[in-house]
């Protein structure tokens, strides 16, 4: 096993870039778009971004998709399916999926919110999230083909040493991509992480270890 540091990719906080919804009824933060032909374009086989979410408002509808959303701040809202269908977001970190052609309004239960959202094409992408406390140390074993993304949700970590990727702070994040052979990496610190592993199939299989 190895640790190839030409596989990681940091992505700060500071360079996400600020879309509107599809809609234009609110905004997102885009952290990664794979595949994408561009910021903001749609051709991705999968995408993760946060939400800003300051008022009710309808979703966008993304036909072909399937998404996961976690709370990452404010006080919660409730995801309306329609005909009774209400399914929460409530702090610290509630968490729901769903398809992305299904019609929902994100209704706030006070006060503006910010949600973590996973998308992707199961044709194209095979992922997985778990959130996960980090106390001292944590390797993540990465297979040929598989990508991995950390975003930092609390505190600060810091990856193999640091000699692949600076201090990671609250709200960044960063990519793991073991294309050609099997990798491990150490994080490091004191906090809550995010982490999404992508497989190019449908068999992928954990790969955290603590």
């Amino acid at each position: 096993m190895r640790s190839d540091v030409d596989s990681v990719r940091h992505l700060p906080a500071c360079g996400y870039r600020r879309l509107r919804w599809r809609n234009g009824l609110g905004w997102t933060r885009e952290i990664h778009a794979a595949g994408s032909e561009g910021p903001g374009g749609d051709g991705w086989d999968w995408r993760l971004s946060i939400a800003e979410i300051e008022a009710d408002a309808a979703y966008s509808a993304f036909p072909g998709t399937d998404r996961e959303q976690v709370l990452l701040s404010g006080d919660g809202l409730v995801l309306d399916f329609g005909h009774g269908d209400l399914r929460p977001l409530l702090p610290p970190h509630g968490r729901q999926r769903f398809g992305g052609e299904v019609p929902v309004t994100a209704r706030l239960q006070s006060g503006r919110a910010e949600v973590f959202n996973l998308m992707w094409r199961p044709a194209r992408a095979a992922p997985r999230l778990w959130h996960r406390p980090l106390v001292g140390s944590m390797l993540l074993f990465a297979e040929p083909g598989d990508c991995w993304a950390v975003h930092v949700m609390a505190g600060q970590a810091m990856l193999d040493g640091g000699r692949a990727a600076p201090l990671l702070e609250r709200g960044d994040s960063v990519l793991l991509d073991a294309s050609h052979a099997r990798s491990r990496h150490m994080l490091e610190g004191s906090g809550e992480l995010l982490l999404v592993q992508v497989a190019a199939g449908s068999g992928a299989g954990a790969g955290v270890a603590q």
